[in-house]
């Protein structure tokens, strides 16, 4: 009985021992399979509506076909009752009659005509429009399910230059994004280049100026050339954007070797103490 117990209690142990959860992949996978299902969705979604516009367009054509014909009809009538009333009341041309009630006809006819080929051009307008709409959010689901797998790659990767070939890609079909130009200042650091580090950073705070994870990679990247005081200063801009900055100044090694920030940080210690 204690040879059947003990695996069971190391497995415990080894459980509790866990920092990280298990569960990330899962959640990930569940994000890519809901764009599947969108992508699939708005496939539909173009199916249904231009079968919707098309059916549109031919009742309306079956309309206008409709409209003119009974149109001429009753003119025609209207010409035959007309012709009698004027036989009755003694007119000498019934030929000049027929001619200008023809042509009051055919004007009348090609207004309809011009009419409807008018509502119809504004249809094929519109459902140009709808089309381009529908084939801009398809490209957008593609490009952001190709982002997303990037970010799922780079998150697996442990070679730094893999990463940043990687975030690469993901900056050429999201040129705007901080988020890639702070991951791949990261790496440059962990690379020893500060420098771009520095620029990456710069370019990402244009984009988005209240970045904290800008200001944290730029306060890493002055305490690695040894710039406290700057690095200290960038420091508090991160913090004064997410107390969470706190937590990771009091765990990042490059501010150990630095009196200033390591100031900054027992300070951070002190009033997290007093806090709780």
């Amino acid at each position: 009985m204690q040879a059947e117990t003990a695996p069971d209690t190391s497995a415990e142990e080894k459980v509790s021992a866990l920092e990280k959860p298990l569960y990330n992949p899962f959640i990930e996978r569940y994000i890519i399979d809901e764009l599947k299902q969108l992508r699939i969705e708005q496939q539909n979604l173009r199916v249904e509506y231009t079968k919707e516009i098309t059916d549109r367009q031919l009742h309306v054509a079956e309309i206008a076909a409709t409209y003119a014909t009974d149109t001429v009809t009753y003119f025609f009538y209207l010409i035959a009752a007309t012709s009698s009333a004027l036989l009755l009341v003694g007119w000498t041309s019934l030929r000049d009659i027929r001619s200008n009630i023809q042509g009051h006809a055919e004007t009348k006819i090609s207004q309809l005509i011009i009419d409807y080929e008018s509502r119809l051009n504004e249809l094929e307008r519109g459902l140009i429009s709808k089309s381009a709409v529908i084939k801009k959010n398809q490209q957008e689901i593609e490009t952001t399910n190709e982002v997303q797998a990037f970010w799922l790659k780079a998150g697996q990767e442990s070679s730094w230059e893999q990463k940043i070939k990687l975030y690469d890609q993901i900056l050429e079909l999201r040129p705007d994004s901080a988020e890639a130009l702070t991951y791949k200042a990261d790496a440059a650091l962990e690379l020893d280049n500060p420098q771009w580090a520095i620029a990456l950073c710069n370019k990402a705070l244009e984009i988005e100026a209240d970045n904290g994870h800008a200001f944290f990679q730029l306060a890493c990247a002055f305490s690695d050339l040894q710039a406290d005081h700057i690095a200290y200063e960038y420091l508090l801009r991160a913090i004064d954007v997410s107390e969470e900055y706190r937590r990771q100044a009091k765990e990042e090694e490059r501010f150990e070797k630095n009196p200033e920030i390591m100031q900054l940080v027992m300070q951070l210690k002190a009033s997290t103490s007093t806090t709780e």
